[in-house]
């Protein structure tokens, strides 16, 4: 049995001025999307398009930067309407208070997409495009996110057999029950697999939309599994049905994910485009 080894979370402190490990893993993140989106400008479609829809490495920065600005306020505000509702209704300015912690994937996810609407209309791109650019270059800084989460020593794992090889404590949790370290369950999930699945799928030629789609259906599914080894948020524990409140916001992201594909199916927008190579 393992026990978390109480990361300090502040990585460098230099005077005043504290550098955590998790804001470093979100540099991380973008780092990454950075380096796989100027790897998608060499894949075809985007390769090939010429003129006003041509695509080049400062869209890439600017799509960047509106995604940015769409994770953290989305995040934020997900993380105050999804799971604490009442609280930040009585204490609004608390909303601000990002230092406190408190950030939703679903919450910047509608964050992200409004962005890339304003993006793509500002860009004259064609929404789902632009989507399908962006899908595969996420994964990653997702599992970025959830190393942070595992050097924090926060969002641990449900209670675990202490038979199992990599059961964890975390002292952070207050007791000496051996955890399983869902983090890493994430990261490689959302973070590895994830991206090797998405990655593969967009090589090959596909309609507009079905990219996006399988990001839906992919993290979806990668994170409703996961729920089942996380600890629930205590002030909401497990909900109806007995699934947590991360597990209820999965659903309506998969049953997207699935309309959108076959939705995408029906449509003939493949005439003229690029193979890929």
């Amino acid at each position: 049995m393992l026990t978390h080894p109480k990361i300090d979370p502040v990585a460098l402190q230099l005077g005043p001025l504290a550098i955590h490990w998790y804001g470093l893993t979100y540099l991380l993140a973008f780092g990454l999307f950075m380096l796989l989106a100027n790897l998608r400008l060499k894949h075809e479609p985007f390769r090939s398009l010429q003129g006003p829809g041509a695509w080049s490495r400062k869209d890439v920065e600017d799509m960047l930067f509106a995604g940015v600005l769409g994770v953290v306020l989305g995040g934020r505000l997900g993380y105050c309407l999804f799971y604490k509702p009442a609280f930040y209704l009585a204490n609004p300015l608390e909303i601000l208070f990002v230092w406190q912690g408190g950030m939703s994937f679903h919450g910047g996810l509608i964050g992200v997409i409004v962005s890339q609407i304003w993006f793509a209309r500002s860009r004259g791109k064609p929404f789902w495009q632009l989507m399908d650019f962006v899908a595969p270059c996420v994964p990653p800084g997702l599992g970025a996110g959830r190393l942070g989460n595992f050097i924090n020593g926060e969002l641990w794992g449900r209670a675990a057999d202490p038979d199992l090889p990599w059961a964890m404590v975390f002292p952070q949790s207050g007791t000496a029950v051996p955890r399983h370290p869902s983090q890493i369950y994430e990261l490689l999930l959302e973070g590895v697999l994830l991206w090797i699945v998405l990655w593969l799928y967009a090589r090959k030629p596909r309609k507009e939309a079905q990219v996006s789609a399988a990001f839906l259906v992919g993290y979806g599914v990668a994170r409703f599994t996961a729920e089942y080894f996380r600890e629930p948020d205590a002030h909401l524990g497990i909900l109806a049905m007995k699934m947590s409140m991360g597990q209820w916001l999965c659903i309506p992201m998969i049953f997207a994910g699935v309309l959108i594909w076959v939705w995408a199916e029906t449509r003939d927008d493949t005439a003229g485009r690029p193979a890929a190579r």
